[in-house]
């Protein structure tokens, strides 16, 4: 490998304000991921993404194409990657954490009224 260096390495070299701003950047680009690019970060394949959600590897290639899926599925692909789904809505009085969306008909708390 000669003539190449780790970009840690490269990094090193650079002033602190810089190292600053790639270390800003590279936060904003983490909180913010399609769903392919999520799962290549967890080091998944689609086949492997399949096997987890019971469903064929087309199936997954076309899922991340989409634009728009149910909340429910987007919740059994988070926890099918090992993750677990948090919707909040943000608000200039705050933020709230909206609890009811795409849990399963089974798993939703029922309220007795006895």
């Amino acid at each position: 490998m000669t003539g190449r260096k780790q970009f840690g390495e490269l990094t090193k070299a650079f002033p602190d304000h810089r190292r600053k701003r790639v270390a800003e950047k590279t936060t904003v680009l983490l909180e913010e991921m399609t769903m392919a690019e999520l799962r290549k970060a967890l080091d998944r394949t689609q086949g492997d993404l399949a096997r987890g959600l019971d469903i064929s590897q087309p199936a997954v290639a076309r899922m991340e194409r989409r634009r728009d899926m149910y909340v429910s599925n987007l919740r059994r692909v988070v926890e099918a990657l090992g993750g677990e789904l948090e919707i909040r809505a943000r608000f200039p009085q705050g933020t709230v954490k909206i609890t009811n969306l795409g849990a399963d008909e089974d798993t939703r708390e029922t309220v007795s009224t006895q």
